[in-house]
């Protein structure tokens, strides 16, 4: 019998790219869960990539196993005006094969973990409608629900509503 190895979470890196880049092009070409339409090269993703340094607000997490890409977390720029600095938004992504295994809980364990020390107020999470399992993840955060945008997206030829959730993160410097 195989040996089982654990979950890992660490940075992203550029040798994640690929994986990640496939990861993501699955929820583009199977899901409304995003709204980008068409898959997205490699060249169109490494500037993601890299605006996720190892330290600060904006972070990406992946978990592996074995070498495997199985999921990652991000913590994003809100918006880009400078009033909203300590504010992010945040997302993860699974495997299609990962998910119900506790790899998003573990991702945003390690995410929020990992903001603890920045001068981040307020995360935000916008979840395309319905997703109750994205939903159930963001509740056991503490993510409460601030809104719903109604047929703010269109794809796969209806239009889809994105409701927004917050979580205060406790930053004493944001304060």
């Amino acid at each position: 019998m195989p040996e089982r190895t654990e979950v890992q979470v660490r940075p992203g890196r550029e040798a994640d790219l690929q994986a990640l880049t496939d990861l993501y092009n699955h929820y583009v070409r199977e899901t409304p869960i995003t709204f980008d339409v068409e898959p997205l090269t490699l060249e169109q993703r490494r500037p993601w990539l890299l605006s996720h340094p190892e330290d600060g607000p904006y972070r990406l997490l992946v978990a592996s196993q074995a070498g495997r890409v199985l999921g990652y977390a991000t913590s994003s720029p809100f918006r880009p005006k400078a009033a909203y600095a300590t504010s992010v938004e945040v997302t993860v992504y699974c495997a299609p094969d990962a998910g119900r295994r506790g790899i998003g809980t573990l991702l945003y364990a390690s995410l929020f973990e990992a903001l603890a020390g920045e001068d981040v107020h307020r995360a935000y999470a916008g979840i395309a409608q319905p997703n109750e399992a994205s939903g159930r993840l963001h509740a056991r955060f503490g993510f409460r629900p601030i809104g719903v945008y109604r047929e703010v997206g269109r794809k796969f030829g209806r239009y889809w509503d994105v409701a927004w959730f917050e979580k205060e993160l406790g930053s004493e410097r944001s304060r």
